[in-house]
């Protein structure tokens, strides 16, 4: 029973540094907003097309960002739970 513990240990921690060396893209306005986090949700980029700057609209640059953020999220989030997931199967883990 202890090994067992351990070696899900080692494979949790494993996963873990997977997940936080893998990227994932968040995308909005049809490529134009870009954002790349890693699978741990660590912030690694945000690429904004210069045509996308409007100083007279800054609410829909705003929105956005905020659109490719929360996709970059899911994608991270969906990324976890894929890595994750079959490690924790049978465990009441929240969040997994």
């Amino acid at each position: 029973m202890m090994r067992q513990i351990q070696q899900m240990q080692a494979a949790m921690a494993q996963a873990q540094a997977e997940l936080a060396e893998a990227e994932v893209t968040g995308q909005a306005g049809n490529g134009l907003v870009s954002v790349v986090c890693t699978g741990a949700g660590e912030w690694r980029s945000v690429t904004i097309d210069p045509k996308l700057i409007d100083p007279d609209d800054p609410d829909m640059l705003q929105d956005l960002v905020l659109a490719a953020l929360n996709d970059a999220k899911a994608n991270a989030e969906r990324m976890q739970q894929e890595r994750l997931g079959p490690l924790t199967q049978g465990l009441s883990l929240p969040g997994f």
